[in-house]
């Protein structure tokens, strides 16, 4: 897996810091790896990224019009976001070259990394972390990573360890926005101030055990080194906005929803709490999974669990009771849209500022083929209102976009994991 990076300037990250007799190797910092690529305006500009996963796919006879371009006449689908056409890019023909792995490609989605048989592969940056890692610095939260139910996501580590997502509404909006007792605050501070000092322990004991090691051994360790170091700056960084006052909202802290098969209310209460985090500026790149569960949902007309009706084999009633469940997601997206576009913001609204990506692992639930991958696309201040349709067999790599919305957030990069430049067609405003 590469990472193409081509910042302006740079301070080699082999750069070694001497004094008192002990040499160590600097992790990345500022002067490395700029957070805004230098750009001034980028700073006052926030960029941001939401990330949803439909852990089942969606059917894409309903999903993409017939014909490409801009003139295109609605699918069953794209008919639910008629007043936000303009806001709203279709891709069809898109996927992450050399994923399968049907259900298991979910860890793939946002590295786009081709995983070994299960438990012999190692994963690597998500999209979204690889964003906060360099602009996640000037929010509260650099991420949240959250699931409508489980802590399953499909966002990752440098390291490439799955981050755990947060399941509830209501503990997300209590780290946002309910301030702790002075209790609590003096606990939090004691807290990350003994980690800042565990991580002075480690990081001791790595620079001893550098001397013994081989030369593959010694980059491995400085990689480890590094990783050290950066938790030990986030740390810094949490303590620093642990003593600021969190943002006042209108919205009451919400009641998490029990039922596990309401997966529309669900969402509808998780993008709520997102839509707050989004416009106080509590973080800017947010994901969100939808696991394939096996519930029935409480749609009028679907009789039978979701995961049984994503293997449809093409089965007609299977295929309508699930299009009313996918009915029902596509709307509960396109309402997050329209509060996201309802919320001014500055001289232009959220929505303006923040991109929406909609996309699964699967192209095809029933016999889970990963190519062709369901694509809605949102915001961001590109220009939207259209279908890219691109070869159904021959698909472009979806980390084109990827590499779109990277440089749309301010980062200078020419590519991401598998890409092969930005995705052709979709144009900046």
């Amino acid at each position: 897996m590469t990472f193409h990076v081509n910042f302006r300037k740079q301070i080699s990250r082999r750069a070694v810091l001497r004094g008192l007799g002990v040499s160590m190797a600097l992790p990345s910092l500022a002067a490395m790896e700029p957070a805004f690529a230098g750009s001034v305006e980028a700073s006052k500009v926030p960029r941001r990224f939401v990330g949803l996963t439909v852990g089942l796919g969606l059917l894409p006879e309903n999903l993409y019009p017939s014909q490409s371009g801009k003139d295109f006449a609605h699918s069953r689908y794209s008919a639910h976001l008629d007043d936000l056409r303009d806001q709203i890019t279709l891709v069809s023909g898109s996927s992450h070259p050399g994923v399968s792995g049907g259900h298991r490609a979910s860890a793939s989605i946002f590295t786009a990394n081709t995983m070994a048989p299960a438990g012999k592969g190692a994963n690597t940056i998500s999209l979204d972390q690889y964003m906060a890692k360099y602009l996640g610095n000037q929010t509260r939260l650099p991420s949240l990573v959250l699931s409508l139910q489980g802590n399953e996501s499909s966002s990752y580590t440098e390291n490439g360890a799955m981050i755990p997502a947060v399941d509830s509404p209501s503990a997300v909006f209590s780290q946002l926005f309910v301030e702790e007792s002075a209790t609590q605050k003096q606990l939090q501070v004691e807290r990350l101030a003994q980690g800042r000092s565990i991580m002075d322990v480690v990081a001791d004991d790595a620079k001893s055990l550098m001397k013994t090691l081989g030369p593959g051994d010694r980059d491995r360790m400085d990689s480890y080194f590094t990783s050290v170091r950066e938790l030990e700056t986030r740390l810094a960084q949490a303590q620093d906005w642990s003593e600021k006052p969190k943002p006042v909202v209108e919205m009451k802290k919400p009641v998490d929803i029990g039922n596990a098969a309401d997966v529309m209310g669900r969402l509808k209460l998780m993008c709520d709490v997102v839509k707050l985090a989004l416009q106080t500026d509590s973080t800017r790149f947010v994901t969100i999974n939808i696991p394939g569960a096996g519930h029935k949902i409480p749609i009028q007309g679907v009789m039978e669990g979701y995961h049984t009706l994503s293997h449809h084999g093409k089965d007609e009633e299977k295929l309508e009771q699930l299009s009313l469940v996918e009915d029902a997601l596509i709307m509960t997206w396109g309402n997050f849209i329209r509060e996201l576009q309802g919320t001014a913001e500055d001289e232009g609204t959220v929505l303006d500022r923040s991109m929406i990506l909609a996309t699964s692992n699967l192209g095809n639930s029933s016999n889970h083929d990963t190519r062709n991958m369901p694509v809605l696309f949102a915001g961001g201040g590109f220009r939207h209102g259209q279908h890219l349709a691109f070869d159904q067999k021959n698909n472009v790599p979806l980390c084109n976009l990827y590499v779109s919305m990277l440089q749309r957030a301010g980062l200078e990069v020419d590519g991401f994991a598998s890409s092969t430049g930005t995705l052709s067609g979709l144009e900046m405003g």
